[in-house]
């Protein structure tokens, strides 16, 4: 298999991680991977650069199996065309990039319809949930029949042990970007500030600036300077301290293609509280958190405090998502219906 990737397979968000470890567990399964990277400007690419990866793709033998990350080929439909009768070609579908917050209206249609003449050309599409295929199916025509969703993985982690103090640790693990609702996040914790809490966010604060600088000056605003940590990317032993520590997991997304960070907090049984945007009103067991409409500051809120609040309610989400999380699956069987998804060459 041919996995084409723009950017680094190794940067830390949620689709790059899907990519990277399906492809090393299909490696272990057997499968010979070759991973071609493009630029990392997609999805707003130059023409030289959309050039630049239909030469990536002439260098794929014909006949060749080519996964293609939607980043890139939602929005260069005059390649995927070009090389459709050459390639096996399968588009592996995060989440439509029309959904993605902060675009204005130009470039939403934009998106939308270039992501549609670029699905009319595989006869296979991968999504990693079914929210995410419905969409496909409803608003970009794709035929249910050419549409496999294989959901993500999920590494066991050790049981959270909260801050062990008075304090609650609130973890939010997400980029900084609009999607991830950092604003609304901040705006509900407001008026929560005569509780004790600490917010910790991480996720990279490199990749929108604009953003992160927004967000902190709302925390200088708001005065919340030792109440809110920006601790950006971190590795895993690191983010895995966070979580060992957390004893409330928090999610202000607008829009998730499935919400990877939800399965972790669940392998670390951590109450949630979140928004039920795209797919994670799915992702979240029951009984394991509160779900509020995204953007619903006043309703986040509420749902904060009563889970700040509330030991018997908190302790009850925490027993429920330690439950759940003994059926997590395993990467290892996400690889294998990834393999068994794809069309035979």
């Amino acid at each position: 298999m041919h996995l084409v990737v723009p950017g680094d397979i190794n940067t830390r968000t949620g689709g790059y991680r899907y990519d990277k470890r399906i492809m090393l567990e299909l490696i272990e399964l057997g499968w010979i991977v070759k991973l071609h990277t493009l630029c990392d400007d997609f999805p707003f690419p130059s023409q030289l650069q959309i050039v630049q990866a239909s030469e990536v793709l002439s260098d794929i033998p014909d006949g060749s199996l080519a996964v293609i990350d939607g980043l890139a080929f939602s929005v260069m439909p005059e390649v995927i065309q070009h090389h459709r009768q050459r390639l096996e070609l399968v588009a592996l579908i995060h989440h439509p990039l029309a959904l993605e917050t902060g675009l204005d209206t130009d470039q939403k249609h934009s998106l939308m319809r270039l992501e549609t003449q670029a699905l009319a050309h595989v006869n296979r599409v991968i999504t990693t949930s079914p929210s995410t295929a419905e969409a496909l199916q409803e608003d970009y025509h794709v035929n249910r029949e050419r549409i496999v969703a294989v959901l993500p993985g999920t590494d066991q982690g050790d049981l959270a042990q909260g801050s062990g103090t008075n304090q609650l640790n609130l973890l939010c693990v997400a980029s900084i970007n609009p999607r991830k609702g950092h604003t609304v996040l901040l705006a509900a914790l407001k008026p929560l500030l005569h509780l004790n809490w600490h917010l910790y966010c991480a996720g990279s604060t490199e990749r929108d600036r604009q953003t992160v600088e927004i967000i902190r000056q709302k925390i200088s605003d708001e005065a919340m300077h030792d109440r809110v940590s920006l601790v950006g990317e971190l590795d895993d032993v690191h983010l895995q301290a966070l979580y060992t520590g957390a004893d409330i997991f928090v999610l202000a997304s607008f829009h998730e293609g499935y919400g990877m960070v939800l399965d972790e907090a669940i392998a670390h049984g951590l109450p949630i509280v979140c928004t039920d945007a795209g797919a994670m009103k799915d992702t979240v067991p029951e009984g394991s958190g509160l779900l509020v409409p995204p953007g619903n500051v006043s309703a986040l809120s509420n749902a904060l405090e009563s889970v700040m609040t509330d030991n018997v309610l908190r302790q009850s989400l925490a027993r429920q998502a330690t439950i759940a999380r003994e059926n997590l699956r395993t990467w290892r069987a996400a690889a294998i219906e990834f393999a068994n998804a794809l069309p035979d060459t």
